[in-house]
């Protein structure tokens, strides 16, 4: 198949590109990448936004007219959850490819906190031989630091490596044991995977479930301090000095722990850094104006402004090195109980880059370019991903943006089976319009192919 994306305001911050220009795209690579427009006799011309035939999918030629648009490297989410195996009911790989594909991202890094867990080499081969049945997007497993995520002894890492894991992580869980965390840094490193840390000191976060401040005294709901993260953030980046190993610190949500990272980087230290679309645009006073909606409740949760001003910041000076949608679907059951009782977890790999562009690049806090290089460059180099670049002869993922485009966040037109979303009902300006994987288009104007 040959494909061209025409005229298109060509933006990827990893490669120093930013033109209007065309890519030429054959046989799932990108084989040319012009300034001019690149010709293609004899294909059918198709334009986000407008008709096109449904019949389109069986060209083995097609032109995309991508004038007035922003076109990048396929968006990369390195933080996700598909509850595949164990709690399908709550998301399956397919159903978390799918919402992937339809929020513009053609890569994504599973977490390994299902039932079981992925702490073994036959966990790891099932979840990439599902995603293999799709196809729809690129599918790369983190394994489990412990066994069961118990925080006890280490899972098999060089076992799960040999099968196709790019990370390990107890994400969900805070590797409470240092000695355990160290031998975890210093044996994935031999096998050239990422250790990527939930960093909460659970003796001061247990029972919590807001963040500690003066709306949950208000609202008289179970605190959790900041310290409960940076407690742990200060620990594993003294790891990371002792070892010489990177160690990556998930969804950064405090302005200690940001000029932790900051300070850490600046003495040589190997850490980087994620934030959220939800920590870098709600607060807590969230909970309070939604009338305690479940879809809130986070962990870490929600923090003040203050806090959202230096992850921002950090993005900015770069102390922030990615954006990820740390996407964690639940039933409409479990989300409906009272707030103490209902499970942390808010989804997102549908709404994030409408929340983005609209509440960060619209209010001119954050540059397009600066956005772009978070969700592409920023999580490939983390990771350390052949990914998030436009380069000759590299895999064609692509994702083409419209930001004009006006878009009103409905949970219930979702491909996730999650409907936890807290940006439910808000109308904003920017979205994906379309997302190639591998050099097939595998979503446009927001339908699924």
């Amino acid at each position: 198949m040959k494909l061209v994306i025409r005229g298109g305001r060509i933006i990827s911050p990893g490669d120093k590109v930013d033109y209007v220009g065309s890519i030429l795209v054959e046989d799932g690579q990108i084989r040319r990448i012009s300034r001019g427009l690149i010709p293609l006799r004899d294909a059918l011309l198709i334009r986000p936004g407008k008709k096109h035939p449904k019949s389109f999918k069986k060209s083995d030629k097609i032109v995309i007219d991508a004038e007035g648009l922003i076109v990048t490297p396929g968006l990369i989410d390195m933080h996700v959850h598909f509850r595949e195996p164990g709690r399908e009911d709550a998301e399956t790989i397919k159903t978390g490819m799918m919402a992937a594909a339809a929020g513009g991202f053609t890569s994504v890094i599973t977490m390994p906190n299902t039932f079981p867990a992925n702490d073994t080499q036959s966990t790891t081969l099932f979840i990439l031989q599902q995603a293999a049945k799709l196809g729809l997007v690129h599918i790369f497993p983190a394994g489990a630091i412990t066994r069961g995520r118990k925080g006890e002894s280490l899972a098999e890492i060089g076992e799960m490596a040999e099968a196709g894991i790019v990370a390990v992580t107890d994400d969900g869980d805070c590797v409470a044991d240092s000695m355990i965390m160290r031998r975890a840094l210093e044996y994935a490193s031999d096998f050239g995977v990422r250790v990527l840390s939930h960093s909460e000191d659970t003796t001061l976060s247990a029972g919590g479930v807001m963040h500690e401040g003066f709306v949950s005294t208000r609202l008289g709901l179970p605190p959790i301090p900041p310290q409960a993260e940076t407690n742990m953030v200060y620990r594993d980046i003294s790891l990371s000095a002792l070892t010489g190993v990177p160690v990556h610190i998930m969804h950064v949500s405090t302005k200690e722990s940001v000029e932790l990272i900051r300070r850490a980087k600046k003495a040589g230290i190997l850490v980087t850094g994620e934030a959220t679309p939800h920590h870098l645009t709600l607060t807590d006073e969230a909970v309070q104006k939604s009338d305690y909606d479940t879809s809130t409740k986070v962990n870490p949760p929600l923090r003040t402004q203050e806090d959202v001003d230096a992850l921002i910041e950090g993005l900015l000076d770069g102390t922030i090195d990615a954006i990820a949608t740390d996407h964690a679907p639940h039933t409409t059951t479990d989300k409906e109980q009272d707030y103490v009782t209902a499970p942390f977890g808010i989804i997102g790999l549908e709404s994030a880059i409408p929340v983005c562009l609209d509440r960060l690049v619209g209010t001119k806090r954050v540059p397009l370019d600066l956005l772009i290089q978070k969700l592409t460059a920023g999580p490939a180099d983390v990771i350390g991903l052949k990914k998030g670049r436009l380069t000759k002869g590299s895999e064609a993922d692509i994702t083409i943006i419209d930001t004009g485009k006006k878009v009103t966040i409905d949970p219930g037109k979702f491909y996730s089976k999650g409907r936890n979303c807290p940006f439910a009902g808000w109308s904003l300006r920017g979205a994906p319009v379309c997302t190639i994987t591998s050099g097939q288009i595998r979503m446009i104007d927001g339908r699924v192919v």
